[in-house]
C-alpha cells in the first residue's frame, strides 16, 4: 500500500496554520530553521505515521522546492521516505537524490504545453500590483510563488487572471498568503503515477488540502481532506460535491484524523488480504 500526502496544512503546520497556541500539549517540531521551530506535527499523527511507514510506502508530495523540502528535519532525520515528490510534481527524489530523467521529461512537457514563464509572469504583474506582493520566486525553474497581502487582492480580477492563465497552460492556486502560478504539466498526479509504476505497490491512500492537491486525490484509491483549505472551502460553498471524507477538526490536529483514516484503510485491507504489503 502507498500513502501519498501533501505536507503543509495537511501533515505539518506553520505557526500561522496550527490553529492552537504554540505551547499546546501534543505538538512536535517538524521543521527547525536556525534554531527556531517553524512548523509542527501532532505527536499522535507522527506516532501513527511512523508505525505505518514500517509497513507501507509513505511518500510526501509537496509544492515545496527541493531545498524547502530538505529543511524539514522530520523527513531528513526522524522518518526518511524512499520517495518524495517536490516542486508540485516537477521533481522526484529517490533516496534523497533528484531523478534527472523525470525532471527532463517534465521540462519537455512544459515546453510543449504551456506559454513561456516570462509571459505568465507578465500577465500576473499586469493584475497583481507590486505593492500587493511581499516576495516573488521562480521555484526550481518550474513555477512562480508570490507571497502577497491577500486582503488587497480583488477576487474578481484574480479569477479573471486565472482564466487567462488557464488558456496559456498555467494554473492558479491561492493558499493563505501564497499565490502559486504553475504550468499544467507540473502536477502531483503525473509524478504519483510514475512512482506507482516504479514501486508496484497498490492501492493508494492520499490526503491534501489545496487546489493543487486535487490531482493527487484523484489519483488515489482512497482520499481524505482536512476541514480547512481550498478544497474544503469549495465544498462548503457548494462549488463541488466531493465524495472524500473530511476531518472533523481543523488545524494541526486534523492530522490525527487523517492518519487514523489511513491506518483504518491499511487494517481493513490487511484483514482482506488486499495489497497490504510493499
Amino acid at each position: 500500500m502507498i500513502y501519498a500526502s501533501d505536507l503543509d496544512r495537511t501533515l505539518i503546520y506553520s505557526l500561522n496554520a496550527i490553529g492552537v497556541p504554540e505551547d499546546t500539549p501534543g505538538l512536535v517540531p517538524a521543521e527547525v530553521v536556525e534554531g527556531r521551530t517553524v512548523s509542527y506535527i501532532s505527536r499522535q499523527a507522527l506516532a501513527t505515521l511512523k508505525e505505518l511507514a514500517d509497513r507501507i510506502v509513505f511518500m510526501p508530495v509537496t509544492t515545496r522546492t527541493i531545498a524547502q523540502y530538505r529543511r524539514i528535519n522530520l523527513f531528513q532525520e526522524t522518518l526518511i521516505p524512499d520517495y518524495a515528490i517536490t516542486s508540485n510534481g516537477g521533481n522526484i527524489l529517490v533516496g534523497g537524490v533528484v531523478d534527472e530523467e523525470w525532471r527532463a521529461a517534465v521540462g519537455r512537457r512544459v515546453a510543449c504545453g504551456s506559454a513561456a514563464a516570462e509571459e505568465a509572469g507578465r500577465l500576473v504583474h499586469s493584475v497583481v500590483r507590486d505593492e500587493w506582493i511581499i516576495t516573488e520566486r521562480y521555484c526550481d525553474e518550474l513555477f512562480y510563488t508570490f507571497v502577497v497581502h491577500r486582503e488587497a487582492l480583488p477576487p474578481d480580477e484574480i479569477a479573471r487572471m486565472a482564466g487567462r492563465l488557464d488558456s496559456l497552460g498555467w494554473k492558479v492556486s491561492l493558499q493563505g498568503r501564497k499565490l502559486y502560478i504553475v504550468p499544467e504539466a507540473v502536477n502531483k498526479s503525473d509524478a504519483i503515477h510514475h512512482v506507482r509504476r516504479t514501486v508496484h505497490a497498490e492501492p493508494m491512500v492520499a490526503s491534501g488540502d489545496s487546489l493543487l492537491d486535487k490531482s493527487l486525490l484523484a489519483a488515489a484509491d482512497y482520499a481524505i481532506v482536512p476541514c480547512h483549505g481550498e478544497i474544503f472551502a469549495e465544498q462548503q460553498a457548494g462549488l463541488v460535491h466531493l465524495e472524500y471524507p473530511f476531518t472533523k477538526q481543523s488545524g494541526v490536529f486534523a492530522g490525527d484524523e487523517i492518519l487514523q483514516y489511513v491506518q483504518e484503510i491499511y487494517t481493513n485491507l490487511t484483514a482482506l488480504g488486499v495489497g497490504p504489503q510493499q
